[in-house]
This record gives structure tokens, sequence and C-alpha cells, in this order.
């Protein structure tokens, strides 16, 4: 058995081999849907680049990170504060691509129906003193950005303003506390709320949403520095262009994206500079 661990522990924290090209994404939603979602992607990207590429899947936001900066993945798929975070974690890793949506992403605040809170242009002031969950702790759509707002509304710290608060570690099940009145009030992704209406899930009867965030930029592909040392000159830029000239409207859908677009680390510091406001990284 302790031979079982020691060499699991040894796999765990040996870099990737360099004849493929792991990627990860943030476990945001459901595992069964990353895991669908993401190995038609990595067969994408196997054909377009001429190189074995694997999906590996991870158990929370932190682990992305920890496995781009221990180089047991190359390329991820990262929420805006990850990619900050995994970035500074990397010397030379570099957003390539965000989607098309990603340039101007909104977080809804939604309500169990029973509270009787009311959509609102506004930021809705009558959440206060109700239950709140937020998504991931490090999410940007499920809690940077949300906090931001409502400190930035109220004056108040979440812990001030609500009843209780929690993290319920993706959107998806933010959505599924809030229905079922675990909690009151959420904040999530706006693309997974909006899915789920389109797919007319049970949750979307009894929830409502009540406000969205001014936009700010999210989601981003982060490739590391060296994947050009390793798989060749300009590699990075062929990911990118594999990435970009996604067209497949399955594989776009499954994001939700309607394209991928080029970006640059340069887009993300709005998401940096409010992270650090709040002390959320140094």
């Amino acid at each position: 058995m302790k031979r079982l661990a020691l060499a699991l522990l040894l796999a765990l924290s040996t870099p990737a081999a360099a004849d493929a090209l792991y990627f990860s994404a943030i476990p945001d939603d459901d595992e069964t849907r990353l895991i669908a979602r993401f190995s038609k992607v990595a067969d994408y990207l196997s054909a377009q680049l001429g190189v074995e590429v694997k999906y590996v899947p991870v158990k929370d936001y932190a682990a992305s990170i920890a496995a781009f900066r221990n180089d047991q993945i190359q390329l991820a798929w990262f929420g805006g504060l990850t990619g900050v975070q995994a970035r500074a974690a990397v010397p030379g890793a570099r957003a390539i691509a965000q989607g098309e949506e990603d340039q101007a992403f909104v977080t809804y605040f939604i309500a169990n129906a029973a509270t009787g809170l009311q959509p609102s242009d506004d930021f809705p002031a009558a959440i206060a003193g109700h239950s709140f969950t937020f998504g991931a702790e490090t999410s940007t759509s499920g809690r940077l950005m949300p906090e931001y707002w409502i400190r930035e509304k109220t004056g108040q710290a979440p812990s001030d303003l609500f009843s209780q608060v929690g993290y319920s570690g993706d959107h998806g099940q933010t959505l599924r506390l809030v229905a079922s009145g675990a909690y009151d009030v959420g904040a999530l992704n706006y693309t997974v709320y909006d899915k789920a209406v389109a797919e007319n899930a049970p949750e979307v009867a009894n929830t409502r949403v009540l406000w969205q965030t001014p936009s700010y930029p999210d989601y981003n592909w982060t490739i590391r520095g060296d994947v050009d040392a390793r798989f060749g000159e300009g590699f990075a830029d062929r990911v990118q262009a594999a990435l970009v000239g996604m067209t497949d409207p399955a594989l776009l859908d499954s994001f939700p994206r309607k394209a991928f677009v080029p970006a640059s680390n340069d887009l993300y510091a709005p998401i940096e500079k409010t992270a650090r406001d709040l002390d959320i990284i140094d």
C-alpha cells in the first residue's frame, strides 16, 4: 500500500511527457459535462496540431493552477482570476484566446422564487439579510466580480450583508442550491443559467434572475511559455490558431461560446487589479 501511495505521489508531481500536450479546465460545472466537452476538444486539437492532446480533469480551481504550475498540463481553460494566478506562477505563460462572449462577460444574481425578490435594473438592495452563495472561492464570475459589486454598491462585506454566506464550488451547484431553497440568493456565470433556460432545466422554474453585473473580461485559454521548446518553434501560435479556428457548432455550443478570438495577458489587468483590491491575491 505504501509503495502504491508513493507511486501515485510521484506521478502527480512529475511534469507531463513531451510527446503529448496535456490540458485541463477549471471545474466550473458538473464533471460529466466537462469530460464530455473536453474529450471532444482534445480530439479536435490532436487533429489540428498533429500532436496527441489529452484532457486531464482536476478536482477544483486550485488544482488546475497547481497542475499548470507543476507542468502536469501545458494548456488550460481558465477563468479570468485563475488565469491571472496561473500566469503569475509560470513565467512566460500567456493568454492566447478567449470566447467571443468573454470580452464582455456578466454575472447573474439569482433568487429562489419563494423569496419574493424581484428583478431590477439596479443593484438589488433587497437581498440584504438573506442567505447567499457564491460559486468557487477563486471563480471570477462566481465570486470575484459579484463580491466586488456587493461591496461597491452596499459598502459592506458579504459576511455583514447576508445572514449566511456559502461557496458552492461550481455554477451548476449554485443554481441547484438556490433552486432548492438551501440559499435564498446566489451569483453565477450567466452562460450556465442561460443554458439551463434553453434546456428547460427544472431548477429554472424555482429561480429568477434579479440583476446582472456590468461586464468584465473572463474565461481564457492560457498556455505555458515553454511549449515552443518542447514541441517546436511557433507551437503556441499554432495552438492559438487552432482555437480561434474552431468553428464546429457542437464544440462551441458545449462551452457555450459563439467563437474564440485572440487574447493577451493585458486584457486581464482589470481582473488582477480587482483581485488585489479585495486581497484575494497578493
